[in-house]
């Protein structure tokens, strides 16, 4: 069944139950990825790593959250 199909078979439902459809699939968009926050540990625990072993300079959070 294609998107246009599943439009139009959600359009004869009453409001409610449109409502209902509407928020399971908001709340399925706002669900974290488990696989994203492997890479980002990862990548968190390689930084701090380098920064603890000289290789990777820290820059001041002043710096970071300046005005321009």
């Amino acid at each position: 069944m294609s998107t246009k199909d599943l439009l139009a078979e959600a359009m004869k439902l009453k409001p409610e139950e449109r409502f209902t459809l509407v928020e399971g699939l908001i709340k399925s968009l706002d669900e974290p990825d488990k696989t994203f926050d492997d890479i980002w540990a990862t990548e968190a625990e390689a930084r701090l790593k380098a920064y603890r072993g000289g290789k990777l300079e820290g820059v001041p959070m002043e710096e970071i959250f300046k005005e321009d």
